[in-house]
Order: structure tokens, then C-alpha cells, then sequence
């Protein structure tokens, strides 16, 4: 009998909608982008403007001309780095209690994201 095929299923993703983010590995290595969506079942997250495929829209009565459009597809994302603006490099995330409130902190720069 064949062994059942285990998915990849994240602890946890750190980054969050709204973040931006530097490209780590891969065609768009070395890239910046704000996330615009999270899929934290499956690991992976939507940057904008980075991995974009090709897709082929089909004419209908919404789209009656069809045609080749460029949209952004998920990538893992232990792909990408966090991105701090005040030291202008990517970072690691660390966290620290404020007032029983926890809060993300860069590890490369120590001021709060």
C-alpha cells in the first residue's frame, strides 16, 4: 500500500496583510511589495506586484473582448522578508510585552513595526 502524501501546514505566518516585504528567493529575488492577502491554512500569501503569471480570459458578457491579463499569484512565505523602512533593509521579527499588549519589534533596527 502506498503511504498517504503529507501537506505542508505552517506553524505559523509572520508576516500580515499590509506589511510590506522583501523577496528572498526566486524569480522576483530581491523585490519589494505590500501583502495584500493571507492564506495562513496553506502558508502562503499574495504580494502585489510580484509573481505575476499569465492568465487568459475567455469573452463573456461581463468581458465581451477577452484577452491576456497579469495578476499576482501566491508564494510561500518563508519566501520573504519583513522590510524595515527606518534602517531600509529586510528584518527578522522579534516581540517584546508593552502594557500586557504584544507587540512586533525589528530585530534589525529595535523600533516597533
Amino acid at each position: 500500500m502506498a503511504k498517504p502524501k503529507v501537506k505542508f501546514v505552517p506553524n505559523k505566518i509572520h508576516v500580515r496583510k499590509g506589511d510590506m516585504v522583501y523577496v528572498i528567493s526566486g524569480k522576483d529575488k530581491g523585490k519589494k511589495g505590500k501583502v495584500s492577502k493571507v492564506f495562513p491554512k496553506t502558508g502562503k500569501i499574495i504580494v502585489e506586484g510580484i509573481n505575476l503569471v499569465t492568465k487568459r480570459i475567455k469573452p463573456n458578457q461581463m468581458n465581451t473582448q477577452g484577452g491576456v491579463v497579469q495578476k499576482p499569484a501566491p508564494l510561500y512565505s518563508c519566501k520573504v522578508m519583513l522590510f524595515d523602512e527606518t534602517a531600509g533593509k529586510p528584518t527578522r521579527i522579534g516581540y517584546k510585552i508593552d502594557n500586557k499588549t504584544k507587540v512586533r519589534i525589528s530585530k534589525v533596527s529595535g523600533k516597533e513595526i
